[in-house]
């Protein structure tokens, strides 16, 4: 895959000419072929980091927690972890819009940090949720991820995800798209977000309140209770400031709030639109 995106890309830049070109709907415009290539392989490595990065993240929190002390190089990895995680989703957000003829792109530093923030503070919280969880009891832990994976399966079948041309890897994807929907919010067919986003952050906040009041009431032999006040206070402060970039994101940062990029088209005819907002979009 890199090897072609990297071809297409050497075909664009040295040898496309500069005349002006015209694309029938048979033939293919190298440039956009290209963008497309290298989103694709952005939204591989977003499966990757989410699929690897995360339980990775949650043995690194559950070790730094269990021994109950940190130096600063153990804080710095798992931020560093955390950003990593958080800023494949920005990548995938900048790519994808670049192969969207009819979106507008994620530009500047200042939207792209705030959706960086909300993504970040959010997964932060959900982590720790989910370490304080398994110090109650593992089984319980993994039966809450497995469940949530499991609503999100049901929710990509029940919108019938038409990414993958075979059902076998559609099945794959839709599996891919449920343990990642544990995680973060994964827009699946370019469909409004409004409303599935909220429900999944009100599941979100009834989740990281019942996980943390169910360690107030357990035995805290388990773990150091002085401890655990500040690690509380992270999780509904991390929580708290991922719901508030999110606001702002979508209330002043979205791109759909710029003014509209207009499209060339031949007269008669409306743009087409591709099939990857038909399909696949995060938000």
């Amino acid at each position: 895959m890199y090897w072609f995106a990297l071809r297409a890309g050497y075909h664009v830049v040295f040898k496309h000419n500069d005349r002006t070109s015209t694309f029938t709907e048979e033939q293919t415009d190298p440039h956009k072929e290209a963008v497309d290539m290298a989103t694709d392989l952005s939204m591989l490595r977003l499966f990757e980091t989410y699929l690897e990065g995360c339980p990775q993240l949650i043995l690194q929190l559950y070790a730094f927690l269990e021994r109950g002390q940190a130096n600063l190089s153990q804080y710095t990895v798992i931020m560093v972890s955390c950003c990593a995680i958080s800023w494949s989703t920005v990548d995938y957000q900048i790519a994808l819009r670049k192969s969207l003829p009819d979106k507008n792109l994620l530009r500047g530093f200042w939207p792209r940090l705030t959706y960086l923030l909300y993504k970040l503070f959010t997964l932060l919280s959900w982590m720790l949720s989910v370490v304080l969880l398994l110090f109650v009891d593992v089984r319980v832990a993994l039966l809450l991820l497995l469940f949530l994976w499991v609503v999100g399966f049901i929710w990509a079948f029940i919108n019938h995800t038409q990414f993958c041309n075979s059902a076998s890897m559609e099945l794959l994807y839709r599996i891919v798209v449920g343990l990642i929907l544990v995680f973060t919010f994964f827009n699946i067919k370019g469909q409004n977000t409004k409303c599935p986003m909220s429900c999944y952050y009100t599941v979100r906040v009834l989740g990281t309140l019942g996980i943390l009041t169910v360690f107030w009431i357990y035995p805290l032999s388990i773990f150091n209770s002085d401890y655990f006040i500040p690690i509380s206070a992270t999780v509904v402060l991390a929580l708290l400031l991922g719901i508030i970039f999110l606001g702002v994101f979508y209330g002043v940062f979205h791109p759909s709030r710029n003014t509209e990029t207009q499209h060339d088209e031949t007269d008669g005819k409306t743009p087409r639109r591709d099939c990857r907002m038909r399909y696949f979009l995060m938000d």
